[in-house]
């Protein structure tokens, strides 16, 4: 079977796309490898899937719908997944244009292209964040989505609604997939884990939201690639509607919005405080004021994946921890 993967040099398209080489699966990566963060990593990641022999790859931006098109029709993949984004809630604050261009139009090229080659199963990433200002907890699939709170959040909806109206007028095959603060080695060097590991070790101060006082569905990444694997081939069907609980398969398309998060919520506190046990070292804490766009708390209701998949995360938060900080010393040779 042949995969596309956009992101393929990000944090969880490394991941999968090593886990589905190893499977045997074809895999052809598409990456604009951007400067958002430390290109190195990137290379780094990209280096180790150019090893095996059914990898190919592309670089170029999803803006690029000339570029888009002519590698889709080249490669002709059976199914698409799709987690290439500009990423970061913060960030989009400060530079919402580049969200629109690369989340909103070049969504729709990928969409757009998936649609002309009638792909089996467009597979797309969305966010926890979409959840916005909801205080009802754990999230479920079928909840309301009217009040995100960052721009970057925004733009996760807007893909949702997007990929309906597709799958409604084509009836291609869409599986949104929103995540849930996802961790672990090969990680994004703007993520709380990599952010609060670097200022313990060089003995600087960390910024802490909302001093402390937040909770996040902290889910490591292997149990990330293992569900995004178990739903390539379970794409929705409006036939099944009806066989599984609170589903939030659409009742005009084959169209489905799946949790995948650890479903346990982890203190912030709690979770530095972890950190500083691996690393024998206690952290100098900046207590700030919760930041525009974040929101306090997330937690996962990921029955329905698990309905359908047979999904189970396995990794606690302590031993997720411990794994990457042994990458993290190995990768940076401390």
């Amino acid at each position: 079977m042949k995969i596309l993967i956009t992101g393929s040099s990000g944090f969880i398209g490394f991941h999968l796309s090593k886990l589905l080489l190893e499977r045997g699966y074809k895999v052809h990566g598409y990456d604009s490898m951007n400067n958002y963060y430390d290109v190195t990593l990137k290379k780094a990641r990209l280096g180790i899937l150019k090893k095996y022999k059914n990898f190919s790859f592309s670089k170029n931006k999803l803006e690029d719908k000339k570029n888009v098109d002519k590698i889709f029709n080249k490669f002709n993949p059976s199914i698409v997944i799709h987690l290439a984004a500009q990423a970061g809630v913060r960030y989009s604050i400060e530079n919402p244009r580049v969200y629109l261009d690369s989340n909103i139009t070049g969504t729709y090229n990928i969409i757009e292209a998936s649609h002309k080659i009638k792909v089996k199963h467009l597979i797309m990433a969305s966010s926890s964040s979409v959840y916005g200002s909801n205080k009802k907890i754990p999230f479920k699939e079928t909840d309301k989505t009217e009040t995100q709170l960052s721009i970057y959040a925004a733009t996760k909806k807007s893909n949702e609604s997007m990929a309906h109206a597709y799958s409604n007028i084509w009836k291609i095959p869409i599986t949104m997939l929103r995540f849930f603060t996802v961790y672990g080695p090969w990680g994004r060097p703007d993520m709380a884990l990599f952010k609060f590991t670097k200022g313990i070790q060089n003995n600087k101060k960390i910024d802490v939201y909302n001093k402390g006082r937040m909770y996040r569905d902290f889910t490591y990444i292997d149990d990330i690639v293992n569900g995004i694997h178990l739903i390539i081939k379970k794409a929705p069907n409006p036939k099944q509607l009806g066989k599984f609980k609170d589903d939030s398969l659409s009742h005009v398309a084959p169209f489905r919005i799946l949790n995948i998060g650890n479903t346990k919520k982890v203190y912030l506190l709690n979770f530095i405080k972890q950190i500083e046990t691996e690393l024998g070292k206690k952290a100098k804490k900046k207590f700030l004021n919760l930041q525009k766009g974040d929101v306090k708390q997330t937690l996962s209701n990921s029955n329905l994946l698990k309905s359908i998949t047979g999904y189970n995360p396995t990794t606690n938060y302590k031993i997720g921890i411990k794994k990457f900080l042994e990458w993290y010393k190995n990768y940076y040779k401390l």
